[in-house]
């Protein structure tokens, strides 16, 4: 494999729409949300690791999941782990982890990817990185795979690229914020755009240099560890300063606003899991189209359901159409799906009554 292949693992997000079972204390990328036997973060590592040396993967979570890190991925060392001290969306932690790794490895390229996405085409997955580490190899560019559009989804951003280019690679136009669903339909007639999944390739120095040019105050923030990375006073510069950082995402702070930015539409198959209706899309289904994981069911006249239980746990359900079923401990969640963009709010409400323990 490449020595200067190198990963940075996204792995601090809460996934609040798939309450209850992913919580502030143990959010979705370490659940095995569709029941294969591997957790998401366990599934993004291994994929990853067929073209990046396993000990140039690198897991940028919270402090507070960092046992977690190591219960599920028990190969990785400390020096893998980058830790966030303060939750400051992803560009301080990007950028943090990139001056991490030029220190160690001023050749490396790298990709930038969710922890918590499902990709069922591995080897095409793998193909597609390759190709963008290639170009990243040779050229100054900030490379994202966009996801080709199967319907007018108004939940993601969107990437319009150039639809003049003949090559693969194609230059983008601008980044679009999510849309409403007139747009969206617009946006799939045109037929230069792309669902934007947050999965970026670059070389250590574009990115550093994107950094430099357009976020200069988060540069010098956190160029004043270049010293200690890597060190053992490392962590204490990151106590201290971290939580200085701005609040920004890595999409505000350098890929809307550089010219030298480029797109592949993926060839594989995705899906975010976002949503209990994302994961249902990815199930398989009963006769009457219910999604289940771990239960054991008896159903009559429901349809179309998500089901989620503890392993081998009998449900039965009778005339619930298009429902969101999940049983976790203390919690039980019957929902619509039709709602589903709703439970955040119903978590907040169910902390405000019940406690911070049931979030």
């Amino acid at each position: 494999m490449n020595k200067n292949y190198y990963a940075i693992l996204m792995a601090g997000g809460v996934g609040s729409r798939f309450w209850p079972v992913s919580t502030q204390d143990f959010p979705k990328q370490f659940h095995d949300m569709l029941g294969t036997g591997d957790t998401l973060i366990q599934k993004t590592f291994q994929r990853l690791a067929k073209l990046i040396p396993q000990e140039n993967i690198f897991i940028l979570t919270n402090e507070r999941y960092n046992d977690l890190v190591f219960e599920q991925l028990p190969n990785v060392t400390e020096r893998q782990v980058v830790l966030e001290p303060a939750m400051r969306n992803t560009a301080p932690c990007i950028l943090y982890a990139s001056l991490k790794i030029q220190k160690e490895n001023p050749d490396a390229v790298m990709i930038v990817a969710p922890s918590d996405h499902w990709i069922e085409d591995e080897t095409t997955f793998s193909n597609n990185v390759q190709q963008a580490f290639d170009f990243c190899a040779e050229n100054d560019a900030l490379m994202t795979l966009g996801i080709q559009p199967t319907f007018p989804n108004t939940g993601y951003g969107y990437i319009e690229f150039d639809k003049t280019a003949a090559s693969d690679i194609k230059s983008v136009n601008q980044f679009r914020e999510k849309p409403d669903y007139e747009t969206a339909k617009e946006f799939i007639a045109q037929g230069n755009f792309l669902w934007n999944a947050g999965i970026f390739m670059w070389s250590v120095k574009s990115v550093i240099t994107a950094f430099q040019n357009n976020q200069p105050a988060l540069f010098e923030l956190f160029k004043k560890g270049i010293p200690v990375y890597n060190t053992d006073e490392e962590n204490d510069f990151i106590q201290e300063n971290y939580a200085k950082a701005e609040n920004i995402s890595v999409d505000y702070a350098i890929m809307e606003m550089s010219k030298n930015v480029f797109v592949i539409a993926a060839e594989f198959d995705w899906n975010d899991l976002g949503t209990w209706g994302s994961l249902y899309d990815k199930l398989g289904k009963d006769s009457n189209g219910n999604a289940i994981v771990n239960s054991r069911t008896l159903t009559e006249e429901a349809t179309g359901n998500m089901i989620r239980t503890k392993k081998d746990k009998i449900v039965v359900v009778d005339g619930l159409q298009d429902y969101i079923i999940v049983d976790k401990e203390d919690v039980l969640l019957i929902y619509p799906k039709s709602k589903e963009q709703d439970i955040k709010k119903v978590l907040n409400k169910v902390k405000d009554t019940f406690g911070e323990q049931y979030g």
